[in-house]
């Protein structure tokens, strides 16, 4: 007589404490607290204390003294802050016109095939931006100086004439800042377009020659497309970079003469740290961030980033 063994019931797997599942659902968030941690402690934090300091007058010693909105609208009557922000606008419009397509040939000339040396050149051009300002500002001070000057020496020596006045001059003055600018950067900028050429895909190209597409054409058809999301982030951070420009001007000119290269982070030191203004300042510096966000989001917008398909 057989028996029939039957199969064991298979056992339920005990529910976990409700403080456990707690803990597994926690477990995520607390991951990712750090960031959102600093990010409050020195982003938010110090966003929110701008802005109300802004509407306060403090020489800080003291308790800040609520005044309202009558910092921005003495930054609205204040010829100083007008010139600021019309030399940042130059600057930054100087480097989004000429630096950001500079960079982006140069980088089309190291990425042609066959280049040698091609590692050297990359050196090179990046070498500006592990540069100490100081040192820069030093070297460039002692090529453009008006009496002494390197640049004036050559001058002389090639034409017959020197003595130009490059640091001492308004126009000279801000010629020779964004030099400097075009110099110190245009390597930076270069190394992420050829990053960014390396990555489009070799086929394209091949592909467009084939169907009768020459150089310019495949450029434009093939190798701006790619780059767009490079040329985002680079434009993006050279705009922001510039808006903040204040190593170039301070070191060179000191602001001047007058105030033909004061920027607004200039204006914003000379403010709060020079004449003890720290509620003025700060208004300035909000002006300035909501300047900066915006044209950042405008330029984003103008290069499809982020926007779905």
């Amino acid at each position: 007589m057989s028996t029939q063994t039957r199969p064991a019931p298979a056992r339920r797997r005990a529910a976990a404490p409700p403080h456990r599942r707690d803990r597994r659902q926690l477990a995520p968030y607390a991951f990712i607290s750090p960031f959102f941690v600093l990010f409050t402690v020195f982003m938010l934090v110090p966003i929110v204390a701008g802005v109300y300091l802004s509407t306060t007058e403090w020489a800080g010693l003291g308790t800040p003294e609520f005044v309202g909105a009558a910092n921005y609208t003495r930054l609205l009557r204040d010829a100083s802050f007008g010139a600021a922000l019309a030399n940042t606008a130059f600057y930054t419009a100087f480097a989004m016109i000429v630096v950001l397509p500079l960079s982006l040939l140069i980088a089309l000339a190291l990425d042609a095939r066959g280049l040698k040396l091609r590692d050297f050149f990359r050196l090179t051009y990046f070498m500006p931006v592990v540069l100490s300002p100081i040192i820069i500002a030093l070297v460039f001070g002692l090529i453009f100086d008006g009496q002494y000057g390197l640049f004036n020496a050559a001058l002389d020596a090639v034409f017959g004439f020197g003595g130009i006045s490059f640091l001492t001059d308004p126009v000279w003055a801000r010629v020779v800042v964004v030099v400097l600018v075009l110099w110190r950067w245009t390597g930076y900028l270069t190394i992420f377009f050829l990053a960014g050429l390396q990555n489009v895909p070799r086929e394209l190209h091949e592909a467009a020659a084939l169907d009768g597409a020459g150089p310019v054409r495949r450029f434009f058809s093939v190798t701006l497309p790619q780059l767009r999301p490079v040329t985002a982030f680079i434009a993006v951070t050279m705009l922001v970079n510039t808006a903040q420009i204040f190593e170039e001007p301070f070191l060179l000119t000191q602001g001047g003469p007058g105030e033909s290269t004061l920027s607004v982070s200039m204006f914003v030191y000379r403010a709060g740290f020079q004449r003890q203004e720290l509620g003025y300042a700060a208004a300035a510096g909000v002006v300035m961030f909501v300047i900066v966000f915006v044209l950042g989001r405008i330029g984003t917008r103008a290069f499809g980033v982020g926007r779905t398909s």
